[in-house]
């Protein structure tokens, strides 16, 4: 029985760890009798983190201010909290023993407290592998840090890097300096059972929702204007009730929340338009779901979103709208024509079955040490 343990760091929103998810369920899907356990340091943990065939364990939240992006734990001291995040990195690679460990988008997690048990790791014949998303940041920022202690002796430390992406949308090592030649995947995100749409049905996401209130509030202002349209909210748990006030004032009918849902892509299928910020997991989900999103992208503490955003609009593939934007003009977005298809994804080398092909990267690297 091969042993797979993912980590995310999870500052804020839920993207690190809903792509290490689908990465797991593609894992087990391919080989049932593989181990799998899920880290996570998601502050509050959704009801779609609970599949009975993943162990996962929460470590301390470090928590990213938006403005900053300086990060902080809540519960604890923040040194203490990168000690206690160290302290059970390496007791699970040394109570598990597995054959690969996947870490997402910070190789050595938020404080450099994964290098000492992914050394351990491949010390002990694991392979340790580096996922990172489509979009960093901005390239200058993101070769500074590559340049940074936070990157010494990736090549060491890690055997492999997977890009959930394409390097036509992105080329890590052109842009952002990667001192390696990674493998690209494609994009992960959950397969769509159906793209038929229901007329007038505007489906609003902000990710894990906890800077959600402007999209939230322009979702309500289009739904005032505009009768023949209502809205469902998929509110994220870090959404709270101050964000969803102008959405509350129009609940019933013509606008709904929903909590907690396992994914937005069921969601985003069935509706007319889709309004949603410019996150990997919301961006990716509307792709799917066969939509041309209208993007409201975040442009700071980094550039992630902007970028995402800008290069699929360049592409013909989403709208975007600004902060502050009125009403009346993202309006005329809804009037329009809001659907795409495989073929324009596959024009643009937007491929989505990174999730698949990411497992099957790891179970072949997990062979070795099996066979052994």
């Amino acid at each position: 029985m091969s042993g797979y343990l993912l980590f995310s760091h999870d500052g804020f929103g839920l993207g690190h760890v809903r792509r290490n998810l689908l990465v797991a369920r593609s894992i087990l899907a391919a080989d049932p009798s593989a181990d799998v356990t899920l880290v996570t340091g998601v502050a509050t943990r959704p009801r779609w983190l609970d599949d009975p065939r993943i162990r996962v364990v929460q470590v301390p939240p470090l928590l990213k201010n938006v403005g900053s992006g300086d990060y902080r734990c809540e519960s604890m001291p923040t040194t203490e909290a990168i000690t206690v995040r160290q302290r059970q990195f390496r007791g699970l690679v040394e109570r598990l023993d597995p054959q690969v460990i996947v870490v997402d988008r910070h190789p050595y997690g938020t404080a450099g407290e994964l290098r000492a048990g992914l050394e351990l790791a491949r010390d002990n014949g694991a392979v340790n592998v580096l996922g990172l998303r489509d979009v960093l940041d901005a390239p200058e920022v993101v070769a500074t840090e590559m340049r940074g202690a936070g990157w010494a002796g990736v090549t060491d430390v890690f055997d492999e890097v997977l890009v959930y992406g394409s390097p036509t949308f992105v080329d890590h090592e052109a842009e952002y300096g990667l001192p390696v030649t990674p493998v690209y995947c494609g994009w992960v995100v959950e397969s769509v059972e159906s793209t038929r749409s229901e007329p007038g049905l505007l489906a609003v996401a902000a990710g894990g929702g906890g800077d959600g209130g402007e999209v939230f509030a322009l979702a309500a202002e289009l739904v005032r204007r505009a009768p023949p349209w209502r809205a469902v909210v998929a509110a994220g748990c870090y959404t709270d009730d101050a964000a969803l006030s102008d959405t509350r004032r129009l609940s019933g009918h013509r606008m709904a929340v929903e909590h907690d849902l396992d994914g937005c892509v069921d969601l985003f299928a069935r509706a007319a338009a889709v309004l949603c910020m410019a996150g990997y997991n919301s961006t990716v989900e509307a792709l799917a779901a066969g939509q041309r999103p209208i993007l409201f992208p975040r442009r700071s503490p980094r550039r992630e979103q902007a970028i995402r955003a800008g290069r699929l609009a360049s592409l013909g593939l989403a709208d975007v709208v600004d902060a502050g934007a009125p009403a009346s003009e993202v309006h005329w977005l809804l009037n329009q024509s809001r659907r795409t298809g495989p073929s324009r994804l596959k024009a643009a080398g937007i491929r989505l079955d990174g999730a698949d092909v990411a497992a099957r990267q790891l179970l072949r690297l997990a062979q070795p040490r099996v066979a052994a």
